[in-house]
C-alpha cells in the first residue's frame, strides 16, 4: 500500500479553499458595496454562502424536520452539524460554522481515500489528476459550505476501497453511514454484490454476506424514523417525485432548444447541467473497460438515479445533477487517464476548470446559482 502524500494533498486543498475564500471576498465587496464606499463589510459576507439547499439543511439541523418535504433531506449530515453547533455554543452563527467544517474535513478526508482508490489501481500520476480534477470541477464549490455532498463523497469512496480490500464489515458500515446520507447511498449495495460475486467461490464467502444487510439497514431506520415524524415511512421517496430518465433529458432539450429564449439565464443552466452529465457519461462508458467494475457500477447508478429524480416542473429539469454528479468520482479517474497522456488537455482542463468554478462560485456567493 503507497502512503499518500500528505503534504501536497493538504496543499491542493488549502489552495482550492484560499480560492473560494477570495472569491467571497472581492465578489462579495465589489459586487455589493457602494462605488468607493469606505464602509466595511457588514455580518452578510460571513452568511454568503448559506443560500438554497444549504439554508434548508441549517434550518434542519437548528429546528429538526417540520413538514414533508424537509423529509427529502437525508439525517446524517444536519445531525453532525446540530452535535458540533452545540460543542460550539448553539449560535446561529455556530450552525453555518459547523456544517462548512464539517462538509470542508469530509472532502479532506475523501482526497486521502481517492488517493488510495486510485493509486492502487492506476498510479501516482492519475491519482495527482484525479484530484486535482475534483477540487477544481466547476460547482465543487458546494464541498465547501454546509451541505451533505462531501459526506457522501467521503463514504462512498470509503465503501468502494473497503471492498477492493475486502474489509466487509467497514464497507458494510460506511454503507449505512451513505444511505442515512442520501437517499442514493444505499445503491452502494450494487459494487457491494457485485464484489461478492467476484469472490462466488471463495470457501470465506459467509463473511461477506452478513455486512451487505448494514446498507439497508440505513435506510430502513431512516424510514421509521419518517413514520414518526410524519406518519410516512415514504415520505423522502413522496417528496422529491420520480420520472423516467429520458423524460428529464428530453425536457432538457426541449427547454435548451425551443422554451428558453437565446441567452436567457435558464438556457445557460441547462446548457451546463446537460453538457456534464453526456460528459460524465461518455466517461462511464469509456471506463468500463479501464476501471474495476464495481467503480463503474456507481457511476451508472448515479447516473440513473440523477434522471429519476424528477425535475419536470422547473424550467432546469437537470439542476439535481449538480449535486450528484459531484460523486461521480470514478468518471474522473477515466478523466485522469485520459489527461495524463494528452498535456495539451490537461492544460485546458486546468484552464477551464478554474474560471469556470470561480465564476460559479461567485454567482452561488450572490445568491444566483443555486445547488
Amino acid at each position: 500500500m503507497k502512503r499518500a502524500p500528505i503534504r501536497n494533498i493538504v496543499i491542493l486543498f488549502l489552495v482550492t479553499r484560499l480560492l473560494l475564500l477570495l472569491v467571497t471576498y472581492f465578489g462579495y465587496i465589489l459586487l455589493t458595496a457602494e462605488q468607493y464606499s469606505s464602509a466595511p463589510v457588514d455580518a452578510a459576507f460571513f452568511t454568503s454562502w448559506d443560500h438554497g439547499m444549504v439554508s434548508h439543511y441549517l434550518q434542519i439541523a437548528h429546528t429538526g424536520y417540520q413538514t414533508p418535504s424537509d423529509t427529502a433531506l437525508f439525517p446524517l449530515f444536519p445531525l453532525l452539524v446540530t452535535a458540533l453547533a452545540h460543542l460550539l455554543g448553539n449560535g446561529d452563527w455556530s450552525y453555518l460554522f459547523a456544517g462548512m467544517l464539517i462538509s470542508n474535513l469530509a472532502l479532506l478526508g475523501a482526497l486521502f481515500v481517492l488517493y488510495q482508490l486510485v493509486v492502487e489501481s492506476a498510479g501516482e500520476a492519475v491519482a495527482q489528476h484525479t484530484l486535482f480534477y475534483l477540487c477544481i470541477f466547476p460547482t465543487t464549490f458546494i464541498f465547501f459550505t454546509a451541505s451533505h455532498e462531501a459526506l457522501l463523497l467521503l463514504l462512498s469512496a470509503g465503501v468502494l476501497l473497503a471492498l477492493r480490500r475486502q474489509s466487509w464489515w467497514l464497507a458494510g458500515l460506511l454503507g449505512c453511514g451513505a444511505a442515512l446520507t442520501d437517499i442514493v447511498g444505499i445503491l452502494l449495495i450494487f459494487p457491494y454484490l457485485y464484489e461478492l460475486w467476484l469472490r462466488r467461490e471463495s470457501a470465506k464467502l459467509w463473511l461477506a454476506l452478513p455486512p451487505v444487510v448494514l446498507l439497508p439497514i440505513g435506510t430502513a431506520l431512516y424510514s421509521l424514523y419518517c413514520r414518526q415524524i410524519v406518519s410516512d415511512p415514504f415520505a423522502f421517496l413522496t417528496a422529491q417525485p420520480l420520472s423516467w430518465p429520458w423524460q428529464e433529458l428530453w425536457q432538457a432539450c426541449v427547454e435548451l432548444f425551443w422554451q428558453q429564449p437565446f441567452g436567457s439565464f435558464y438556457q445557460v443552466r441547462v446548457l451546463l447541467n446537460l453538457s456534464a452529465i453526456l460528459v460524465f457519461l461518455a466517461l462511464t462508458l469509456m471506463g468500463w473497460s479501464r476501471l474495476r467494475i464495481s467503480y463503474s457500477l456507481w457511476n451508472i447508478v448515479l447516473l440513473l438515479s440523477m434522471l429519476l429524480l424528477s425535475g419536470l416542473d422547473r424550467h432546469d429539469p437537470l439542476a439535481t445533477s449538480q449535486r450528484y454528479i459531484l460523486i461521480m468520482f470514478p468518471a474522473l479517474i477515466t478523466l485522469a487517464q485520459i489527461g495524463e497522456r494528452r498535456p495539451r488537455l490537461h492544460q485546458a482542463l486546468q484552464i477551464m476548470g478554474v474560471m469556470l468554478l470561480a465564476t460559479l462560485s461567485l454567482l452561488f456567493v450572490m445568491n444566483r446559482w443555486m445547488i
